[in-house]
């Protein structure tokens, strides 16, 4: 009985039918108390139907009943990392690779985790493992360039993504990734190949998504505007109408956030009196991680990346069964949240990163959205958010393409959705400031541009920090930068980023109408 349950289970797991993989491993679990084999595939399953707390649990056990399983820990790891428990999934990471792994599909698995940990040196050497196990599979080829960009090597990036696209002209984000690789010049260019293989699958998601995008980066290079316009807004088409009702959704947040958090004067201190953390917060795409380069070469503070464990505590903390920003319950959440007990988690979560230096970043710019949550359960953590010029802001939100299972971007598919997006940012903002006032500092990216060393004096103030002259160096800043764009970011700062938008100020007409009906200034 328990074998043909367990052929079944294989069969099922093999074709990917996660349902009844969930199904038959509950059934074949009794049966089968020692055996790891169970608990594994229903872990792989519940992950794969983002099911994330059972899945851990499922693969915590298998690991556990078979500790020489690389793979086995491996997925555990992802899971993990998937939650935003990333210290943790770092640890059994590297206990995996203790194991000396000897196939790439695992390999593949760790090296991903390490970068969603930022471990971009350790992802490099597994990925490099991986290549060459598997010279031949693309998307090891594409990972080993994902690793190389992140530790500023982009000949190297180049010369992998021009051979996975050669191994496999369908790997379209391998396209989206050369064409942001590096500013492209007339003489130099992507644009006769994109376009053929444009026309080639014009039925292709991903093609018209990816090569879209690819070509408007590199006609903007190339200083042709409306053709470039017009293919970001061929590219974000594709996945407008599977995000439809966002901008409602995205308002409901704001609401529930503003209704949490009402102005009360002389809320006592009562989280953790702990100011190792500094929190990086602001619009995606408004020089946050320019900012960080900055701060962070600065001897008393590290960068520790964009964290998810403020996000990943909160909603294990909260006891809610949905994503708790969307809870109907919020306000309610908030008035008996235990500040303290959240404040301790999270700190301990990241205590390998305050090990570096008296100061850490955590430059999640989503964290705009728990910086009450921030504010009450570590007092003495500084916040510093990054404004931009709003169409500056919105176009750049709109341009990029962010990570897609992520449901913090759904707006940037539609810019007018983008537009009402940031209408609910500096609403929320402008909240804060009176909920909490003095405890978050507002830094503009063009006074950072243009007066860098007098905004970045005002910001060490804030953070009663003594001035550094490396702070005036970012290009110097030797750790990885995990942005699709690494090659601004270590270049010193520069202004031709400024005032973008009037490249495009015909096609942002609808969007300066939006800001003007909802009473956000625009000047340049």
């Amino acid at each position: 009985m328990s074998a043909d349950l367990q052929a079944r289970l294989i069969h099922a797991f093999n074709r990917n039918d996660w349902p009844v993989v969930q199904k038959l491993a509950v059934q074949l679990l009794p049966l089968a108390p020692g055996q790891a084999m169970a608990p594994f595939m229903a872990g792989v399953a519940h992950m794969q139907l983002q099911q994330l707390e059972q899945a851990a649990g499922f693969l915590e056990q298998a690991m556990q009943l078979e500790p020489s399983r690389a793979d086995f820990a491996a997925q555990y790891a992802k899971a993990l990392a998937l939650m935003g428990r990333m210290s943790e999934a770092r640890r059994i990471a590297d206990c995996a690779l203790a194991l000396s792994p000897a196939d790439p599909f695992t390999l593949d698995t760790l090296g991903v985790v390490y970068i969603e940990t930022h471990m971009h040196e350790r992802a490099l050497q597994v990925f490099r493992r991986e290549v060459a196990m598997a010279p031949d599979r693309p998307l090891a080829r594409f990972n080993l360039a994902y690793a190389h960009i992140a530790m500023g090597d982009d000949d190297a990036a180049e010369r992998e993504l021009e051979h996975c696209v050669r191994l496999e002209p369908r790997h379209w984000i391998a396209h989206w990734r050369l064409a942001s690789l590096r500013r492209q010049a007339a003489e130099r260019n992507h644009i006769e190949r994109l376009r053929g293989l444009l026309a080639r699958y014009p039925a292709d998601p991903g093609a018209q998504l990816y090569l879209n995008l690819a070509l408007a980066k590199e006609y903007e290079d190339l200083g042709d505007y409306p053709v470039a316009f017009e293919h970001y807004c061929r590219g974000k088409q594709v996945g407008r109408e599977s995000r439809r009702g966002t901008a409602q959704r995205d308002a409901g947040i704001i609401e529930r956030l503003v209704q949490s958090f009402p102005a009360i004067s002389g809320l006592p201190a009562s989280g953790v009196q702990d100011s190792a953390p500094i929190f990086i917060i602001g619009m995606p795409r408004t020089g946050t991680t320019l900012l960080d380069r900055i701060l962070s070469s600065h001897p008393q503070v590290h960068s520790a990346g964009e964290l998810r464990e403020f996000p990943s505590t909160l909603q294990r903390l909260s006891g809610s069964r949905m994503p708790v920003l969307m809870d109907p319950q919020l306000p309610s959440l908030v008035r008996a949240m235990d500040w303290r007990l959240l404040g301790e988690t999270y700190l301990a979560a990241t205590r390998e990163h305050a090990q570096h230096a008296p100061h850490f970043i955590d430059k999640l710019p989503h964290n705009f959205l728990y910086a009450g949550f921030i504010a009450r359960a570590l007092p003495n953590a500084k916040i510093v958010c990054l404004r931009r010029n709003p169409l500056d802001t919105c176009l750049g939100n709109f341009r990029h393409l962010f990570e897609q299972q992520s449901s913090y971007y759904a707006y940037s598919f539609d810019l007018l959705d983008t537009g009402r997006y940031y209408a609910g940012f500096d609403r929320l903002m402008a909240h804060w400031q009176r909920v909490f006032p003095g405890r978050i500092f507002e830094l503009h990216y063009e006074s950072l541009v243009d007066s860098q060393e007098s905004a970045t004096r005002q910001l060490l103030d804030f953070l009663g920090l003594p001035w550094n002259d490396a702070c005036m160096q970012s290009e110097r800043n030797a750790a990885p930068v995990n942005t699709p764009n690494a090659w601004q970011v270590r270049a010193p700062v520069y202004r031709s980023a400024l005032g973008r938008w009037k490249h495009y100020e015909t096609q942002l007409s609808p969007l300066r109408d939006l800001f003007a009906s909802s009473g956000i200034d625009v000047a340049a």
